[in-house]
């Protein structure tokens, strides 16, 4: 029986040592494996076996953390897989991140160690110098290969296996800060088995599929999903650095893709590019990600062939809802019917039980003695958010649902303070603490508007301190300005100047009123459209 992520994915390279495991399309912008490379499952153990014996040696093992600097490089899987073998766990990071950001993810996890490899655009080993203890850095890049000795002992690990701790992903919170999920062995296993067996429409064949993802390896997506949906069916993943429509077809046909992921941004791209012969001739079964409009979700099935399921997830329930069983309601906001073992609830705010087709917040929990089996292990550090989130003994999603008599649910808004931009969630809360700080805003309100390429972007609605003669001229200074302190993804895409931002009798602010019911921020008179700004700093 596999009970952890190594083991399960072990099994798989015993029993189909030939299986492609990972794969890289050819692509000659991309700063590794240009070239294109196939790793079989016999490759990829060997690796892992190779390097996790140089963990042990360098003093690694059960209850360390390691930081993983690597994007969709290989060694991302190679050091989580063998490191997982030992016991000790993983902190995935964003390459996006600024060296505070770097600085606060790696000495709040307590990690021994940071692994990561090429130049990358921070100051790695300044970062991690800082900290105290200071961190060593291990760049996978450089001549001398070999892992330097941890920088913190070891925390006390589960002696059961399938309870110890996997990873760490970060998630934004709503209060700004960061919040660490705490991802177990079993969460990783029942990642794997939920999306594994949903059927319908997702019909995964042993030894059969493979799925091309561009998505960040870093995200839950890949390292816990699909990594763990893939060695237990000993499936394939097809792994991109990012989405590429001038070579999604021809990295389809050359990888013969069975299965994409997506999100929101990809399917109005494609739909959007000139016809070509492969868009006809594919093997894809279906696809698989979440916020895609309903005429985009139609228009895009008509014209390539595969359905577009839309799934509900989050990196703290390490399950899926799927809208992958008949009748999907394509044309609409369904998510699909829960499955065992995860049981649903549509509550108020007293998390009482609301009627078939009234909004709530969707609550989840995993049937049987345990509610929380299979879930995340708790938000690290954090007892009382954790406590929180599991009050009445449901997990508390944030998200705004419906439900229809026959079970199907519907996705209606987002309770949480979070805005959703090309997968990546940001927290509004994060982004006014840094905009706040500017000599020229008295108040500010970060808000999600509609964006066609990205799902949303950010609004940054501002109350002066004094009236200026150039709005225009300021919105753009307070966005160079706030590029120091916030990654890039994080930027206000628009920024809005408003007499006032009402207030309650607490002065807490009231983002409800901030504009008119209808009404589109964007459209506002001093409204000013800086994404020009963001795409020109991302060419940089």
């Amino acid at each position: 029986m596999t009970v952890t992520v190594f083991q399960q994915f072990e099994l798989a390279a015993l029993t189909a040592p030939e299986h492609p495991f990972l794969i890289y399309p050819k692509t000659p912008d991309r700063e590794y494996i240009p070239n294109g490379q196939i790793f079989s499952y016999f490759d990829a153990l060997g690796k892992v076996d190779s390097l996790s014996d140089e963990y042990i040696k360098s003093g690694y093992r059960a209850g360390h953390r390691v930081a993983l600097l690597f994007g969709n490089r290989p060694e991302h899987f190679w050091h989580f897989l063998a490191l997982n073998k030992i016991g000790a766990s993983i902190v995935p990071l964003n390459p996006a991140y600024l060296e505070h950001e770097l600085e606060y993810a790696i000495d709040f996890s307590e990690c021994a160690l940071l692994s990561t490899a090429g130049d990358g655009n921070q100051d790695t080993v300044g970062v991690c110098s800082r900290l105290n203890p200071q961190i060593p850095v291990h760049n996978t890049s450089l001549d001398d290969p070999k892992i330097p000795a941890p920088g913190r002992t070891p925390n006390v690990a589960p002696k059961d296996p399938a309870a110890r701790e996997a990873l760490i992903i970060y998630t934004s919170g709503t209060t700004g800060r960061p919040k660490g999920c705490i991802i177990s062995n079993t969460a990783c296993i029942a990642a794997g088995e939920s999306y594994g067996t949903a059927g319908g429409l997702i019909n995964f064949r042993e030894g059969g599929d493979r799925i091309y993802i561009p998505l960040p390896a870093f995200h839950m997506n890949v390292s816990v999903y699909t990594l763990n949906t893939v060695t237990r069916m000993r499936n394939c993943i097809i792994l991109q650095d990012r989405f590429r429509v001038s070579s999604w077809w021809s990295d389809i046909m050359e990888t013969e893709a069975t299965c994409v992921h997506y999100m929101g941004i990809i399917p109005p791209i494609l739909l959007k590019s000139e016809p070509c012969l492969e868009e006809s001739s594919h093997k894809i079964k279906f696809g698989q990600g979440a916020g895609v409009d309903p005429g985009v979700r139609e228009a895009f099935e008509s014209r390539f062939g595969f359905p577009l399921i839309e799934a509900w997830g989050m990196t703290e329930t390490s399950r899926a809802i799927q809208n992958c069983r008949t009748p999907r309601d394509p044309g609409g906001r369904a998510f699909g019917f829960p499955r065992p073992p995860l049981e649903v609830m549509i509550a108020d705010e007293d998390d009482n039980p609301l009627p078939f087709d009234t909004p709530g917040e969707l609550l989840v929990r995993s049937s049987g003695k345990d509610p929380r089996h299979g879930f995340f292990s708790g938000y690290l550090k954090q007892t009382e958010e954790t406590e929180n989130a599991w009050r009445s003994g449901w997990f508390h999603t944030g998200d705004i649902v419906r439900q229809r008599n026959d079970g199907m649910l519907f996705f209606v808004d987002r309770k949480k303070n979070i805005i959703r931009r090309s997968g990546e969630n940001i927290a509004a809360a994060e982004v006014e603490q840094v905009l706040i700080d500017h000599r020229a805003v008295k108040s500010v309100a970060v808000l999600a508007v509609q964006d066609e390429l990205h799902d949303e972007e950010i609004l940054a609605a501002i109350e002066l301190i004094h009236e200026f003669e150039n709005c225009r001229i300021l919105a753009e200074e307070i966005f160079q300005w706030s590029s120091s302190r916030l990654a890039l993804y994080k930027m206000p895409g628009w920024i809005s100047f408003l007499d006032t931002i009402p207030v309650t009798g607490t002065q807490k602010i009231q983002k409800d009123l901030i504009f008119d019911t209808g009404a589109d921020p964007r459209n506002h008179p001093q409204t000013f459209d800086v994404r020009h700004l963001k795409r020109r700093k991302h060419k940089k």
